[in-house]
């Protein structure tokens, strides 16, 4: 998967609009319809702001590696961002690794209402 298909699928995951993106990357709604198409690339300033927008590494946006998809990368993320959290990953052996994503993201989720 390349850079313009990896920021749609992160853009929709996100559950943000062209002009919700754009807002945040300070950029016109058509300048993210172009990166998304693929007729134009951002910068390295701006991948770095996408980056932590959707809390991905510029390797991943730039296709380099898919590691985000992975169990391991999943459980490492849960049990170094929320260390305080104690899951008994035996416990969860079974579940895939978009399982492990799902749980990661309920737990940042439910993290950030309490902040």
């Amino acid at each position: 998967m390349n850079f313009n298909d990896r920021l749609m699928q992160l853009r929709k995951e996100k559950k943000l609009s062209r002009e919700d993106l754009a807002a945040k990357l300070g950029v016109s709604y058509s300048t993210i319809a172009k990166y998304e198409s693929g007729t134009r690339e951002p910068d390295l300033k701006t991948l770095e702001k996408i980056s932590n927008i959707f809390d991905v590494s510029l390797d991943y946006l730039l296709g380099k590696n898919s590691e985000e998809n992975s169990l391991e990368y999943y459980k490492n993320k849960i049990a170094t961002e929320f260390p305080d959290i104690d899951l008994m990953f035996k416990d969860m052996e079974s579940l895939t690794a978009e399982d492990m994503k799902e749980v990661y993201e309920y737990i940042k989720f439910k993290k950030s209402q309490r902040e």
